[in-house]
């Protein structure tokens, strides 16, 4: 034994990783499937889903909120615009994908 191997363990070669069972990380893979299917495609799944009725639900007199951040109330809606008053007199016209929730009633004080 010498001064180096005090100071650094010795290496020593063993048996090749996963030599004993050539499935051995199957389960593990598997597992991880399934958790990033729950936590992760599932959710977005719904919430497009939820979105997609929102935006087909959508009629005159709505008051919504875009991916922006503006408030209004939908004065039309077309097949993938809709026109909204953010104030009085004062009129944009968006794409539907932009608007991202509903409001309830009498929310937007326009």
């Amino acid at each position: 034994m010498n001064l180096l191997d005090l100071m650094i363990a010795p290496a020593y070669a063993e048996e090749a990783a996963g030599a004993g069972d050539p499935m051995g990380g199957l389960p593990f893979l598997i597992i991880m499937f399934v958790l990033m299917y729950f936590l992760l495609i599932r959710p977005q799944q719904k919430r497009a889903k939820e979105h997609k009725t929102l935006l087909g639900a959508l009629k005159e007199g709505d008051e919504v909120v875009t991916n922006g951040g503006v408030v209004g109330k939908v004065k039309s809606v077309d097949e993938s615009f809709a026109t909204l008053e953010i104030a009085q007199n004062v009129v944009v016209k968006v794409q539907k994908q932009g608007i991202n929730q509903k409001l309830p009633k009498g929310s937007a004080k326009i």
